[in-house]
């Protein structure tokens, strides 16, 4: 292994500049060249690749979104972008490639692996925490903290004016950010798509909570795939229930930032063990941690097979939602 490449696709996620930081070095460390490549897979393309050494990555452990930079491209899920690409890295003499990203990132680096020779790690990098086959990824912790914050916030104004709030919060297909922030923040009913609850539902338990003397209260929602629909819920709810409901969609905030301490240490300890495995070999899997040890899972299984919210934490949940 003489010359690895790097890059960041998809959504940024803090955390992710700690990840290349410490690849880097690792990669320095061990004699290999490293280099990185711009805007994901559009920028592998288009030969957008840039040296790397231990100035570019000074100083950046603190930075939120990529100084890498990220895109989404259509063209790469595509045969002849794909031949670009290989074109590319050949071209450039890189031995390994290291991808930071999710579920689409992943996708595209399991087809380049089937057109090429040039092994591949996956490094999770997603503030949605869906991916199979680590506990945590990327820019999750940062982004729970980010919307806890938030909450706390909210909170202050629901009592002082005695409403309903309902705080949307990010999370495609997936309620991951969600059930944590309702804990973390003393919601009193959650909204995630992996434990449905209709409307008529939720008036009921909102009104029996009212009914006990509560003023205020806040409902966490998980935005899924249709992003702003709580402010269709919020006047559902309202009609039926006559209680004031106001709506705070978080959306993008949680995404940027300083990452948290459990972020930058998270996304070092990736970036090292990425370069390592490349040099034993490894090829086609994903870098996790599951109950505190590292493991590698094939990089399809990382969207093939679903990953379950913590059981211990529904049940909390509920428990403290009574």
């Amino acid at each position: 292994m003489k010359k690895i490449g790097i890059l960041t696709s998809g959504g940024d996620a803090p955390g992710m500049n700690a990840c290349i930081r410490a690849a880097v070095r690792t990669a320095l460390l061990d004699n290999i060249e490293i280099v990185g490549i711009r805007r994901g897979y559009s920028g592998l393309i288009a030969g957008d690749i840039i040296s790397l050494d231990r100035s570019s990555v000074h100083n950046i452990v603190h930075l939120g979104g990529t100084i890498l930079e990220t895109s989404r491209s259509p063209e790469f899920m595509t045969v002849e972008g794909r031949r670009k690409a290989i074109d590319i890295l050949k071209r450039e003499g890189i031995d390994g490639l290291i991808l930071i990203g999710g579920n689409g990132t992943f996708r595209g680096g399991v087809e380049l692996s089937k057109e090429s020779d040039i092994p591949i790690i996956g490094i999770p990098g997603t503030i949605d925490n869906d991916l199979y086959g680590t506990d945590y990824t990327i820019g999750f912790d940062s982004a729970i903290n980010c919307a806890i914050q938030a909450i706390d916030r909210i909170r202050d104004t629901a009592q002082s004016h005695e409403r309903l709030f309902f705080v949307e919060v990010m999370g495609h297909h997936t309620g991951f950010i969600a059930l944590n922030c309702s804990i973390a923040g003393g919601a009193e009913e959650l909204l995630i798509p992996e434990d449905p609850m209709d409307t008529d539902e939720l008036c009921r338990r909102l009104s029996a909570s009212f009914a006990r003397g509560k003023k205020s209260a806040i409902v966490v929602v998980a935005e899924t795939d249709k992003p702003g629909w709580s402010f269709h819920l919020a006047r559902d709810v309202q009609d039926k229930i006559a209680y004031e409901s106001k709506v705070c969609v978080l959306g993008h905030i949680q995404r940027g930032g300083s990452p948290s301490a459990r972020d930058r240490i998270l996304g070092s300890l990736f970036g090292a063990r990425a370069v390592r495995a490349l040099q034993k070999g490894a090829d086609g899997c994903v870098i996790g941690v599951i109950h505190g040890v590292i493991q590698y899972t094939p990089m399809p299984d990382t969207w093939k097979k679903k990953k379950p919210l913590h059981q211990d934490l529904m049940e909390l949940r509920v428990l403290l939602s009574e």
